[in-house]
């Protein structure tokens, strides 16, 4: 591994870890990070089971982000609607200063417990979220100075609970992702991870983002079902040309409707075209939006001179 080649990360980055996403590369003077890159073909020395004394400590403390492939696990872990999930098991949080939407797992009460700890451990282990799948291992996705290109850097994370660290297995950065899952899940959670990246590091290039943008930017993210009635309107399908047979396959597949997910946030927030446009779609739509907002003016003149006509009855 080298370790002597200089990254040049820009101020906003995205990190999969149990470390705090705002904290993990301030380094104060005891940092469970572990200030060392490594790559996918790095070895590490990591094991967590059953029988290690420290077991379900790392549970008992968290503050656990979700991403959009973590509710869609566990949402249909508990046969729940998107909506349900994430009203009974998360809390809202402002990812940046413009107030991008993030939602949180919720801890047992009165605690900082996760949620589903149990004596005999995770009890949604199969669909545990990404964060925990990665212990001890954090992920940032990166960008170079003045690249386009966004990269992943590894690091490892020692709390001081951990023996983990201390067990005599090895194996590489990749394998270990492989045998926890993460690989699936960083499959599915790389477009969002990149959205927000670039939201982040583009700053007043791009502005404050509009109401209707964050709205969308939660729905796509975090209410799967939501999305999946809303391609099936009359206003997305009067703009978008998609078959009927992708048609079908999004309403048929989480998964295939997440990625889809993704491609319509990329093409509404950044003009990243992968869906196609039906021809004159973008002309009738300015229309219908010009003849709303004539609609609305005439209405109000009428309003205007109705209350005139009643201010004169009155005065006479």
């Amino acid at each position: 591994m080298s370790t002597e080649e200089t990254v040049e990360l820009n101020d906003e980055t995205g990190i999969s870890g149990p470390a705090d996403t705002d904290q993990a590369f301030e380094i104060p003077f005891k940092n469970p990070v572990k200030p060392v890159q490594y790559t996918l073909d790095d070895r590490i020395q990591f094991n967590c089971h059953k029988g290690i004394a420290c077991f379900n400590k790392c549970c008992k403390s968290i503050e656990i982000q979700l991403t959009p492939y973590d509710i869609l696990r566990l949402k249909k872990h508990f046969d729940l609607t998107s909506k349900e999930f994430v009203a009974r098991y998360t809390m809202p949080f402002e990812m940046d200063a413009h107030s991008m939407p993030g939602l949180r797992l919720v801890h047992k009460p009165g605690t900082t417990e996760c949620v589903f700890l149990t004596e005999e451990g995770c009890s949604v282990y199969a669909d545990r979220p990404t964060v925990c799948r990665y212990y001890a291992l954090g992920n940032m996705g990166v960008r170079k100075k003045d690249g386009d290109k966004v990269e992943d850097v590894y690091f490892l994370v020692k709390e001081d609970h951990c023996l983990g660290h201390y067990e005599p297995k090895t194996q590489t950065v990749r394998d270990y992702l492989h045998e926890q899952g993460a690989d699936q899940y960083d499959e599915f959670n790389k477009d969002w991870r990149d959205i927000i990246i670039k939201k982040r590091s583009s700053g007043p290039t791009i502005g404050k983002p509009s109401e209707r943008s964050m709205q969308l930017f939660d729905m796509c993210s975090y209410d799967i079902d939501n999305f999946r009635e809303f391609i099936q309107s009359p206003s997305f399908q009067s703009i978008f040309d998609l078959d009927e047979d992708t048609t079908r396959t999004l309403i048929e597949k989480d998964g295939e409707l997440l990625k889809f997910a993704m491609r319509f946030l990329k093409q509404v927030l950044y003009g990243e075209t992968s869906i196609p446009i039906k021809t004159g779609a973008r002309e009738q739509r300015l229309q219908e939006r010009h003849d709303v907002l004539q609609a609305r003016k005439q209405a109000e003149i009428e309003k205007h001179k109705n209350k005139a006509a009643f201010d004169d009855y009155i005065a006479d």
